[in-house]
């Protein structure tokens, strides 16, 4: 027989434990728990299983889980009302980082405030699409050229602060978080024809005069060296195969060999044999690629194309514009991580440094990805909170 106070306790716990789920959206933990376990897999084969990387990656785990949990408990309501005052605060702390900043590795990206170091830079990835979707639903019903224009600035002034510590691949995935708000926000075609011609014609000149913009000393004036030096590595990796082009060299080569069914979990040469670099972080594509071949890939991207569709449909779902937008950026976000880094190791983008997102190893773009998947899980929750 089960006394009172035993059954109570029971019944309280059960209680705390299905309101801890209950705030989370099932179909969305399960996706992300898929890949969590797929880049777990992945690393301890990258890692040997020795070098401590693979318990730091389950405490980072833990910490994005904990932030995610956190902001799926907040209303957009409550985000709203966070929006300008986290926007605000980034920008002052990207200003901090631009006169007292520290620099590792010819880069000032990091920010040291006597209890902690911060790299505000990440903040602005949730920041700006905040920021920009509570402005569009502020002046919902009245939008004009101006507002765009306005918006493009808030967007476009941390994006050119990143860019001078020089951090382009996160000054990119900032510049698409704001710019997905825009075109969720009625952005015209129009005014993306002009910016697409651009695009196109100086590619098109890139590929044409390679020999000759690529030439040593010449410089491009809105790209430092080392960006320059990436994108023409990407053009032609063979210039300097045990150099500058070594990363994309080698990272295709384990790609490719993978062939249809891979070599086998662990039985990568190129990852074993210490060909891969950065095998834990920016190229832990390539080690999965090379041990689980074409349909692993396949697997992969069919786990990335829910983790769309369930954030597209938490999207078109959401009860307001603020919501709306927000959930759609930062959908569109994990889209842009996902393309970019399966692209750069691949061989068809430059290398700029973005995470394979909750595989890659790495604490900070683990906790932007897991808040930004707690906001995504806050608007459904609170939806149907509302709905009930």
């Amino acid at each position: 027989m089960i006394d009172g106070p035993g059954l109570f306790n029971r019944l309280t716990w059960r209680t705390v434990l299905l309101r801890t789920v209950a705030v989370f959206d099932v179909p969305m933990l399960l996706i992300l728990m898929a890949l969590a376990g797929i880049g777990l897999m992945s690393m301890y084969s990258a890692g040997g299983g020795f070098d401590g990387r693979f318990a730091d990656q389950l405490r980072n785990y833990g910490i994005a889980l904990l932030a995610m949990w956190l902001l799926a408990q907040l209303s957009p309501q409550t985000l709203m009302r966070l929006a300008v005052p986290v926007y605000l605060i980034g920008l002052v702390l990207l200003f901090g980082v631009e006169f007292a900043g520290e620099t590792s590795k010819g880069a000032t990206r990091w920010l040291n405030l006597g209890f902690t170091r911060i790299q505000p830079s990440e903040v602005m990835k949730i920041a700006v699409p905040m920021m920009l979707a509570w402005y569009f639903h502020k002046h919902q019903g009245t939008l004009r050229i101006r507002d765009f224009i306005v918006a493009a600035i808030l967007m476009l002034t941390p994006f050119s602060l990143i860019v001078l510590q020089p951090d382009l691949g996160t000054a990119l995935l900032v510049f698409g978080a704001g710019f997905f708000v825009l075109f969720f926000a009625g952005l015209s075609f129009r005014l993306l024809v002009p910016i697409t011609l651009v695009s196109v014609i100086a590619l098109g000149t890139l590929v044409s005069l390679e020999d000759t913009l690529c030439t040593d000393g010449l410089d491009w004036v809105v790209l430092h060296d080392y960006q320059k030096h990436r994108v023409c590595t990407l053009l032609n990796p063979a210039s300097d195969p045990l150099g500058k082009g070594f990363h994309t060299i080698q990272s295709a080569i384990a790609v490719g060999s993978g062939g249809m069914l891979g070599k086998g979990y662990m039985q990568g040469t190129q990852t074993h044999l210490d060909f891969i670099p950065e095998r834990t972080t920016d190229f832990i594509f390539a080690v999965f690629a090379e041990e689980f071949g074409f349909v692993g890939n396949l697997l992969l991207l069919f786990l990335y194309l829910l983790l769309l569709v369930r954030g597209l449909t938490i999207a078109a779902n959401a009860p307001s514009v603020f919501s709306r937008l927000l959930a759609g950026a930062l959908t569109m976000v994990f889209f842009v991580y996902a393309f970019v880094n399966m692209g750069m190791v691949s061989g068809i983008l430059p290398v700029v440094g973005v995470p394979l997102p909750f595989m890659s190893y790495g604490g900070t773009a683990l906790l932007t990805l897991g808040c930004a998947a707690g906001i995504l899980m806050g608007i459904q929750r609170h939806r149907a909170l509302v709905q009930s």
